[in-house]
């Protein structure tokens, strides 16, 4: 039976080069999702897909734990949740060529000028989303916020790494199957325009 701990997986060690598949109990293709709130699009894809591993990665304390308590209650194993910076994850702790999908879906956009610094879309997080991605593996980003959104296109548009290509190419449905993630369902109740930037790990 499992139980909210054996989802939960403790943040690698400074200097830690993880191994994903120890966490599941078979191997399979290895997808990320950055910022997985309470788990809304996570519980989805882990169901739709038991052949995929999948990692949510949330800060929150409190969204980290009735993420990791969902997956518990549905009885998931193909899935785990860690409390971690995101970014840093990404850059320091995963090996090369070892995620076949990374999910971003409406990080903080920090609106803000002065505050840009902060956004998840910097040129060290590119250049390890490059390296950790499969060749041929794809970065899915969304957000509402279309000025981030523009920022973000400019950003991976002039990245030799990637390509864009049209979402149907993904293999991830945003039509009926699409549950999408807790902001998604709240930004559409309110009216707001979804945008979305697919691309491919040349």
């Amino acid at each position: 039976m499992t139980k909210t701990e054996d989802i939960m997986v403790d943040p690698p060690a400074e200097g830690e080069i993880v191994n994903p598949m120890l966490w599941y109990d078979a191997p399979g293709p290895f997808e990320v999702e950055i910022g997985c709130g309470k788990g809304g699009f996570l519980l989805h894809r882990a169901q739709q897909h038991p052949q995929v591993r999948l990692l949510g990665i949330e800060w929150a304390n409190k969204y980290y734990r009735i993420a990791a308590d969902r997956m518990a209650r549905w009885q998931l194993t193909n899935v785990r949740v860690m409390r971690t910076d995101a970014r840093h994850f990404l850059i320091d702790h995963l090996p090369p060529q070892s995620v076949s999908v990374l999910h971003v879906y409406h990080p903080d956009p920090w609106p803000k000028k002065r505050h840009h610094k902060r956004r998840l879309i910097q040129p060290d997080f590119v250049e390890s989303a490059a390296r950790v991605l499969q060749r041929g593996g794809m970065w899915l980003f969304q957000t509402d916020h279309q000025e981030y959104y523009e920022f973000t296109r400019s950003v991976l548009d002039v990245e030799a790494a990637f390509e864009r290509v049209e979402w149907k190419e993904t293999g991830v449905d945003p039509g009926s199957e699409w549950i999408g993630t807790n902001f998604e369902v709240k930004y559409k109740h309110e009216g707001r325009s979804i945008y979305r930037a697919p691309y491919r790990r040349r």
